[in-house]
């Protein structure tokens, strides 16, 4: 009676992000590939400029 679930491929990856490991909000443009949390925090490190 017991029957093994097959595990089934993604067909989407979730994306992570690369400094903390989230799932949710994750900036994927210019390759960044990190969070809006961790881009709020480095975004001048990286040569983002905030405007008024």
């Amino acid at each position: 009676m017991s029957e093994e679930k097959q595990v089934k491929p993604w067909k989407v990856q979730p994306q992570i992000c690369k400094k903390c490991g989230s799932h949710k909000g994750v900036i994927r443009k210019y390759g960044l590939q990190i969070c809006r949390r961790c881009f709020k925090e480095s975004a001048e490190k990286i040569g983002f400029r905030k405007y008024d």
